[in-house]
């Protein structure tokens, strides 16, 4: 189903319930015997036991990471056996009769419909980030700009706003004040570290609170509990961009956050070749006592015929219940996102793209230490370097954030950062022309080391106004530090500088 094997106290028991209810023919499985081991083959197949290849009971995020990356949210097929998730590339799903179907359409049960709305390969992937996370469930959706937005569409309705800090991702900027802004949806910046100034922005129309744990595209670190502090002291849930850390480096959940967005075609994915997005919700905050704030959560839904979100589906409600986590995590929001945004919206993921994002989060853990190990070599070369005006990298000791970056990621500070060049805008266009080896893509995450020159690309549609509050200038240079060897990223940047 949809949500089936979302939490890990369901997972050791969810194989079962599938092999019971697969529509198998059994006779057509005994068809395929020699008639003389007929009965031997009707005791094998009614005594079958499960396969293995199972994550373990009890793996948390904290202490397992490496075996959750590689088995949590997915189990061997239970009728082959197959290894490795399949790719169920289908469009409808067939119903066992009407009842069936109406039961699922009215969200009575759990179960695929059509893959615009709920896959099983989606699915396995959002299960896994859901328990990497810490989370109670997940949405996989088409790309990191589809998961922002179904977000905000859970929550917002014309004339609301909501408070983001202004270290983001340009392209992010670009969604919040001028998309976000066509549907009357407001979006108020504010420095990163000015937490009285995001406090000073929330008022009666205010819906959320959004940052990014490691912001794009200098590197800095959010101080999420702050940050977090101050949502909770108004009601309000805070959104968390984890794209650039990944769960490897900092669970957001843990610091307060509400609800964690992705884009999986970086870090999750890894290898830059599929496009997917991630909603996950920690299932914590009490929709039902601020109803009114949210109403497409916390009121009665007219699509469904009256349905409440927040009461079905949230924390104390009878799907918790369910789970084995009532009074402590539910899932209102992560339905609603997907039973109402990506139902009517459509920006679904394709069954390939989350199998490629879910193989490669099998090597999240190795290829984030190296990345790490990589960026800060190549930072610690950088900031000695005589054309290099200045470095944001958090992991660096003379950076201002470096303790927020042991506090929050003590793991690494990630290998996203940047680096300004002495000798102006034309000097750093110089040195971005002459890499060798690196890639100029406006991409990052990638296994291959990465460059980018923001002002002129992902931040060049935003105002100078705006392009100062995202820290970004025209001498500035962005790196996302791949995992090859750190003497050979070393060296092209070398000879690059060389032609400032």
């Amino acid at each position: 189903g949809i949500l089936r094997d979302r939490h890990p106290r369901r997972a050791a028991t969810a194989a079962p319930r599938m092999l019971s209810r697969a529509a198998i023919s059994r006779s057509a499985v005994l068809s395929r015997w020699p008639s003389p081991s007929l009965m031997a083959a009707r005791r094998h197949f009614c005594e079958a036991k499960e396969f293995g290849g199972r994550c373990p009971a009890g793996a948390t995020p904290e202490g397992n990471f490496n075996t959750m990356a590689l088995h949590a949210g997915q189990q061997p097929d239970p009728v082959s056996g197959s290894r490795v998730t399949p790719i169920t590339m289908n469009t409808g799903f067939v119903f066992k009769d009407v009842e069936d179907a109406s039961a699922k359409f009215a969200l009575q049960a759990f179960g695929p419909i059509y893959t615009r709305i709920g896959n099983p390969t989606n699915d396995a992937l959002e299960a896994k980030v859901a328990q990497l996370e810490g989370g109670m469930a997940a949405l996989a959706v088409s790309s990191g700009h589809a998961a922002q937005f179904l977000a905000f569409s859970n929550i917002m309705s014309p004339g609301d706003n909501f408070v983001s800090t202004n270290k983001l991702y340009g392209g992010t900027v670009t969604q919040f004040t001028h998309t976000f802004k066509k549907l009357g949806w407001e979006a108020r910046l504010c420095g990163h570290d000015d937490f009285e100034g995001i406090e000073a922005l929330i008022d009666g129309n205010t819906k959320a609170i959004y940052c990014e744990s490691i912001a794009n595209p200098g590197g800095i670190i959010t101080d999420l509990e702050k940050i977090s502090e101050i949502a909770q002291r108004h009601g309000l849930p805070l959104i968390v961009d984890n794209t650039t850390a990944s769960p490897y480096l900092i669970r957001p959940f843990e610091h307060g956050a509400d609800v964690v967005v992705h884009s999986a075609t970086k870090f999750l994915g890894g290898h830059g070749n599929a496009l997917g997005g991630l909603i996950v919700e920690k299932g914590t905050f009490d929709w039902v006592a601020h109803a009114e704030k949210f109403p497409h959560i916390g009121t009665p839904c007219e699509a469904y015929h009256g349905l409440n979100f927040a009461e079905v589906f949230g924390k104390d409600g009878p799907v918790a219940e369910m789970f084995g986590t009532k009074g402590q995590t539910g899932m209102a929001f992560a339905i609603a996102s997907r039973a109402l945004g990506l139902r009517d919206i459509g920006a679904c993921i394709s069954p390939f793209n989350a199998f490629l994002i879910n193989m490669g989060i099998e090597t999240l853990p190795l290829r984030m230490e190296k990345h790490c190990e990589n960026a800060l070599a190549v930072a610690t070369f950088l900031e000695n370097h005589p054309k290099v005006d200045s470095i944001t990298y958090a992991g660096l000791q003379s950076s201002k954030e470096y303790e927020l970056a042991k506090k929050y990621c003590p793991k690494g500070a990630g290998s996203l950062f940047a680096f300004n060049v002495k000798g102006g805008y034309d000097a750093a266009v110089r040195v971005v022309n002459a890499v060798g080896m690196l890639s100029l893509v406006a991409n990052l995450g990638d296994t291959r080391s990465l460059v980018a020159h923001p002002a002129s690309m992902m931040h060049s549609q935003l105002s100078e106004e705006a392009l100062a509050g995202a820290g970004v200038s025209p001498t500035q240079i962005r790196l996302s530090i791949g995992i090859e060897n750190a003497d050979d990223i070393i060296q092209d940047l070398d000879q690059a500088l060389a032609k400032a």
